[in-house]
């Protein structure tokens, strides 16, 4: 690598890290209002949830047209459509919360789920512009920046929450926004070629491709990170604020919560090349049950610290490991449909855990919801368990 090429792609690294930065910026915004807001408008108030899991249903059906748009226009153009459709979003939003409707609030985050479909790829992006010793490196770099989300998202959305009383959870709202409009602004900047018409032809149909074990694991581990961590966290601040702790409090478990999830990418790539991918996806797993034994102990503000940060820690070690597992599932030809699956599978599987965090706290409690995460987390152990004896077998 020339010295201007590695410049190159370090600062395209840093740009999407910013960008990664500030979508999950707006996320934590939106996770810690939406069971709230949900449960204020809902009739139903099993419904409370509902709304997070539409948001990452949407996340799901948007990631496959996004990531073919960027096959045909380029990653950048696909990531300055999605920061629109994020404003669109926010502002009804907006008018949901102005008028106290249940169903309009559930399409503003179909719509900002839309957006985060289209999001979710800056991780890949980053795989995209990286020399092969560095993807790893390159993908928990980007997902570092999601650090910066567990300081700001908490305090902006009670900031915002604050300058807008006293109409409750529109200044959070207002803060999507914004946030859409900064990253417009910043991934304009982004330089990464797309791949040559000689690069894009072929390729294994899709069925092949999901047929290989590391692709299999590789979409399971993502699944069951996304899945459980979502199940768990969204419905978090409605089960503290409902038990009696403040919704500052709450915002505290959730900001340490993201700051578990992102801080650890700053040494995951490290530990990935140095012990294995299959070695801390296997950890991430451990971690995650360790997360549900502690939330089973009680209800004080540090038994959800310390399960939401497992949590966290669980989700990175898995989240990171999965994405470098896929990029090296497929070729540059079959990046977007085999990208394209893997988000889609992700993110339904994040859909049903933040629909089933609802109902399960709503009619059986939170710590039947804690057990029911558990024989998932169990079964993907083995998984990665089973991948990492193929591997040594074929060497």
């Amino acid at each position: 690598m020339t010295t201007d090429s590695g410049r190159h792609m370090r600062r395209n690294v840093r740009l999407l890290s910013g960008c990664f930065a500030l979508m999950t910026t707006g996320n934590v915004v939106v996770v810690s209002v939406s069971a709230l807001v949900g449960f204020a408008l809902a009739d139903n108030k099993a419904l409370a949830t509902l709304p997070a899991a539409l948001m990452w249903v949407s996340t799901a059906l948007a990631a496959v047209p996004a990531s073919f748009l960027m096959r045909r226009f380029g990653r950048r153009l696909g990531f300055m459509t999605g920061a629109v459709i994020g404003v669109v979003g926010a502002t009804l939003g907006c008018v949901a919360v102005s008028n106290e409707s249940f169903a309009l609030l559930c399409l503003a985050v179909i719509v900002v789920g839309a957006y985060n479909g289209f999001n979710f790829y800056f991780r890949f992006a980053a795989a995209d512009v990286a020399s092969g010793d560095y993807r790893s490196r390159a993908i928990s770099l980007v997902m570092a920046g999601g650090v910066v989300a567990a300081f700001l998202g908490p305090r902006i959305s009670e900031g915002a929450n604050d300058l807008f009383l006293p109409t409750l959870y529109f200044g959070p709202f207002v803060a999507v926004g914004f946030i859409a409009l900064s990253i417009f602004t910043l991934v304009s900047f982004v330089d990464i070629p797309k791949p040559s018409t000689v690069q894009l032809r072929g390729g294994r149909p899709i069925s092949v491709i999901a047929r290989q074990p590391v692709f299999l694991v590789a979409v399971m581990s993502a699944a069951v990170a996304y899945g459980v961590m979502v199940m768990l966290m969204s419905v978090t601040p409605l089960v503290m604020v409902r038990g009696g702790h403040a919704f500052g409090d709450a915002t505290f478990v959730i900001q340490w919560h993201v700051l578990a999830m992102f801080a650890p990418s700053f040494v995951t790539g490290h530990l990935i090349r140095r012990f294995g991918v299959l070695t801390v996806m296997a950890w991430g797993a451990v971690f995650m049950a360790a997360s549900i034994g502690v939330a089973l102990q009680g209800v004080t503000i540090p038994h959800f610290l310390w399960a939401m940060c497992l949590l966290g820690l669980g989700w990175n070690f898995l989240f990171v490991g999965a994405t470098t597992l896929v990029t090296e599932a497929h070729t540059t030809a079959e990046r977007a449909k085999s990208q394209a699956m893997n988000e889609f599978t992700v993110f339904i599987s994040a859909s049903i855990g933040s629909f089933l965090s609802g109902s399960l706290h709503y009619y059986v409690g939170w710590q039947v919801l804690n057990i029911s995460a558990l024989p998932p987390v169990i079964v993907l152990f083995v998984a990665i368990l089973w991948l990492a004896r193929r591997r040594r077998l074929e060497e």
